[in-house]
């Protein structure tokens, strides 16, 4: 078999479950599905905080996670908070946030807000703990909070039901150490596949609530708020051509038997 056949089958084997919606079978976990039930119990119009808190390079698998709990989210009528504490998270925070709302027809301002970036995490935490307008005076847009109808009632974590930290390295960590241990915050958290062993023994310890693990956690969300997306697909296209690489050897052991 040629090289490039074999790049070919390869391309193929990623590329059409992209574009055709395969559904092969996905198993719901039961740290995903506390996340969807941590959220789901909520009463509407209860306050969710979602902090963007990942680079650039980890948008293939942090996007998926994150739209999929900002849907369910808005489709059970909660108020969002957005922000990052990493630098690249802010302007791609604010596009996956400002794109999933308009999907629901909410309003900015009214049912969700992004507050932006602010550095030194560890201090932004703490602070948001005693008053979030000290932390972010102005939101993204740069309009004063003390004008934006959703913070009026918004002062303290006291004020919010769940935060999020949608991640792609340590920083729930930090949100353990400072917002869970010192303000007894409810935190679940979407990461990616990598970096999901790693807080399994926060998740066993009752630190976190809930934890979602890169594609595979955006498909078993997906299937649970039973709105399919590019979690699914991409779950599906990682299973074909996965499948495709074990027919290849197989077929290269074969061959190279049969000319032996």
């Amino acid at each position: 078999m040629s090289r490039q056949l074999i790049f070919i089958l390869i391309a193929l084997s990623v590329a059409i479950p992209l574009v055709i919606k395969l559904g092969l079978p996905n198993e719901v976990t039961s740290e995903v599905m506390a996340v969807y039930e941590e959220i789901d119990q909520l009463d509407s119009g209860s306050v969710v905080l979602v902090s963007f808190d990942h680079e650039a390079s980890s948008l293939p698998e942090i996007k998926p996670m994150a739209q999929a709990v900002l849907r369910h989210c808005f489709n059970r009528k909660l108020k969002v908070v957005g922000l990052a504490l990493l630098a690249e998270g802010t302007a791609i925070g604010e596009q996956i946030l400002r794109q999933t709302a308009d999907e629901y027809g909410v309003d900015y301002g009214e049912d969700y807000v992004f507050l932006g970036f602010r550095p030194q995490y560890q201090a932004a935490i703490l602070g948001m703990g005693e008053d979030i307008k000290r932390v972010f005076p102005e939101d993204y847009k740069n309009i004063p909070l003390t004008q934006i109808p959703i913070m009026r009632k918004i002062r303290n974590y006291e004020n919010i039901s769940l935060v999020i930290s949608v991640a792609d390295g340590d920083m729930p960590v930090w949100w353990v150490d400072y917002a869970v241990s010192r303000y007894h915050m409810k935190l679940a958290v979407a990461t990616t596949a990598v970096m999901a062993t790693s807080f399994y023994p926060f998740l066993s310890a009752g630190q976190m609530k809930g934890l979602l693990g890169g594609l595979k956690g955006a498909a078993e969300y997906e299937m649970l708020i039973k709105k399919p997306g590019m979690g699914q697909r991409g779950m599906d296209a990682q299973s074909v051509c996965h499948l495709m690489i074990i027919l290849l050897v197989i077929a290269g052991n074969v061959g190279y038997y049969l000319k032996k």
